[in-house]
């Protein structure tokens, strides 16, 4: 599956911001596999529609997994990648996530506090429930939000931002998310991706410093349907 200017998911847009609602499958930056990464097609999008010349400026804020779908933000200026770095560093972009498991987590609702270490030959975090050396503390918090005959829906927020943090750490606790082979859900899905979303991102505006928030539908198709429309 590639992603073009024609399937662009476009969420928010202003002179110091583009925000785009990734599908499962695309990358954000360029990897080892030479596939068009969404910054490319980003750039591409802007020359055209706003005629540029030359090269495009376009800062990458943050990143998702490559089979995680929902919100990337880019910076159009290098003021605003400036200030939302600093935003970003003092906890000040608030990012809520969206998550299908089997296993219902117990209790329903709390808080996950482990330690992280990301082994990048295998890109793989290991979780470990007490310090170790060169593992990094990592917080979010959950709460089962929708239930289905055989799935529930997680709504995380993020406290820090490790790798793999919420795919990882679900895992540990029994409830892998829907998909990710990789932590240990015995099936994949029919898209190749996992059923976790980026779903919101509050922030201030780095130059308007207007509150802002932006929120993506999840992907069509799949078992997201029956959440969105209980909810």
């Amino acid at each position: 599956m590639k992603t073009s200017l024609d399937n662009l998911q476009i969420v928010y847009e202003d002179n110091h911001l583009i925000v785009i609602n990734k599908r499962p499958g695309d990358i954000v930056q360029g990897d080892k596999t030479g596939d068009t990464p969404l910054v490319d097609i980003v750039k591409a999008y802007i020359k055209i529609k706003y005629n540029k010349p030359g090269n495009v400026f376009l800062g990458v804020v943050h990143r998702i997994d490559r089979p995680t779908s929902g919100l990337v933000m880019f910076a159009r200026t290098s003021k605003a990648l400036t200030r939302l770095n600093k935003a970003l560093k003092d906890k000040k972009i608030s990012k809520t996530y969206w998550a299908i498991v089997k296993q219902k987590p117990k209790p329903a609702t709390g808080t996950l506090v482990h330690y992280l270490k990301k082994n990048p030959v295998k890109n793989k975090t290991t979780v470990y429930d007490k310090p170790v050396k060169d593992a990094k503390k990592a917080v979010l918090h959950y709460k089962t939000i929708a239930s289905s005959e055989r799935y529930h829906l997680l709504e995380i927020d993020l406290e820090t931002g490790r790798p793999h943090q919420i795919r990882a750490q679900l895992s540990k606790i029994g409830s892998p998310v829907k998909g990710d082979l990789k932590y240990g859900y015995p099936r994949s899905n029919k898209n190749g991706g996992i059923s976790l979303h980026a779903r919101k991102i509050e922030m201030i505006h780095p130059v308007k410093k207007e509150p802002l928030t932006i929120i993506a539908e999840p992907p069509a198709g799949d078992i997201w349907n029956v959440f969105v429309k209980s909810l």
